[in-house]
């Protein structure tokens, strides 16, 4: 492999040839070999900053800081990046010091040797283009960074609201189909009331629906940029028009409705809105899981548990019991709900550690953040394409469990009281009896009323749609 050399302040350094990152991403590379994950691996991400230069390099020509030659070959370059071509040479880990210091580099170095066999240049050699003084002019990695981040964290969650939709609508579906199957109610996991299995996937399409209506509220957070914001907020080193003119250009760019905070300073050292768009993927997660405890439950057996719906059988169960078949993918979807919760607690800290004018732990953020939404988006797209669209309903043990439960004389309480009822529910529970049953042995109301009353399609609300 052939190698060039570039020097930083801190001396010189072999960069392959072939590579388009300078030294300063090489530097990082070799400090920072934590988890093995590059930025490579979010292309978004990498979008959302080939994003910010391309609208700084326009909002500086436009000031007339930048001159058109150049402007032409970063904006050239960063259109290349976002084609896809150059995802391998973001090189450096995820998890990095310096508050991304690192990650700011790797996209000015390799925008600028993009631009520089643009214009006929050689890479390495920063004479038409510079990776400091015209990639990143009018900026500080403390606004660049959060500003792409925020814009690939919206354009992320976008896509996730779009697999979370499908599973809702995967829901409804069931909702329909299980419609008339009556089945029984459970609270404590005792037996309740009657209701239909529809009744309990259409309760599961309204949670998901609430949260969905939830994360879109806390986008609304995350359009808030502190671009022009440079070090710490004052705007040093930029022109006093940049902050709105630069917004303006990547609200055309991305189609985000961005905005310019009213107090840089405090935008540039504040992470709430990170907190808040994670507490509301933990809360999505939480009650994911629930549904998926839900589905495990129902589903037990098949001889000797609840029974009341089918699983998809996707493998093998057991090594050693033949004929098992395991709720996997409820599994899995449980414990992306638990990983969810643990990068909540990760993001959490991460905030609080903040000093000052600058929080440095902002990389973490982005990565654990990025992490909740790729597995929220894989778990919610396994959960109905392997799980939900092929439930089945076992109708008849649905509504063996209705006929045979005590939880049928709830429905005798406007009519009897309390306590005749819960003398029948005793008598009940000590002969084996129905319900249905004693009532009619007693000859408390009359066997037409006692029908109307107790039918299961009444109990459950049916007959009031």
């Amino acid at each position: 492999m052939k190698y060039r050399i570039e020097k930083d302040f801190l001396g010189s350094l072999q960069i392959p040839n072939t590579a388009y990152y300078g030294v300063q991403t090489m530097r990082a590379a070799e400090n920072f070999k934590i988890t093995g994950i590059s930025l490579s691996i979010n292309p978004i991400f990498i979008n959302s900053l080939a994003y910010v230069k391309k609208a700084a390099a326009l909002a500086n020509n436009k000031l007339g800081l930048l001159d058109k030659t150049k402007t032409k070959a970063i904006v050239h370059a960063c259109d290349e990046i976002v084609k896809g071509g150059y995802y391998d040479q973001f090189i450096v880990d995820m998890l990095q010091g310096g508050a991304g210091t690192s990650t700011n580099m790797n996209a000015n170095e390799v925008i600028a040797n993009i631009a520089n066999e643009k214009l006929d240049g050689k890479k390495g050699e920063y004479k038409l283009v510079h990776p400091n003084n015209d990639v990143n002019m009018s900026q500080s990695t403390n606004d660049a960074y959060p500003t792409a981040f925020r814009i690939a964290l919206y354009l992320s969650t976008l896509n996730l609201l779009k697999t979370i939709s499908e599973l809702k609508t995967s829901m409804r579906k069931k909702e329909k189909e299980f419609r008339n199957v009556i089945k029984m109610g459970r609270t404590q996991l005792q037996d309740a009331v009657p209701m239909t299995l529809g009744q309990e996937f259409g309760a599961y399409a309204e949670m998901i629906d609430e949260d969905m209506k939830r994360i879109k509220e806390a986008m609304g957070l995350i359009t808030e940029i502190n671009m022009g914001a440079t070090a710490i907020g004052t705007g040093i080193n930029s022109h006093p028009d940049y902050a709105k003119l630069v917004c303006s250009y990547l609200k055309q760019i991305t189609g985000i409705p961005l905005s310019v905070s009213i107090n840089l300073v405090e935008a540039t050292q504040d992470t709430g809105a990170y907190i808040q768009v994670s507490g509301v993927f933990k809360r999505f997660a939480v009650k994911l899981s629930k549904i998926c405890n839900d589905l495990r439950l129902l589903s037990s057996g098949p001889r000797a548990g609840f029974n009341e719906i089918n699983l998809p059988p996707l493998q093998p169960g057991s090594s050693i019991m033949p004929g098992k078949v395991n709720p996997v993918v409820p599994e899995v979807v449980n414990q992306v709900a638990f990983q969810v919760i643990g990068n909540d607690l990760t993001i959490t800290m991460a905030a609080e550690a903040g000093q000052l004018e600058l929080n440095v732990m902002e990389p973490v953020i982005a990565f654990r953040l990025f992490d909740t939404i790729s597995i929220l988006n894989n778990g919610c797209r396994t959960l109905y394409e392997k799980c939900i669209n092929g439930i089945t309903a076992n109708v008849e043990v649905c509504r063996k469990y209705v006929e045979n439960s005590i939880g049928l004389v709830t429905a005798m309480v406007p009519v009897i009281g309390y306590e005749k009822s819960s003398e029948i529910a005793k008598e009940a529970l000590a002969t084996g009896k129905s319900v249905y049953e004693l009532i009619i042995a007693r000859n408390i109301i009359s066997k037409k009323e006692l029908d109307i009353i107790m039918s299961p399609e009444n109990m459950t609300g049916l007959t009031r749609k």
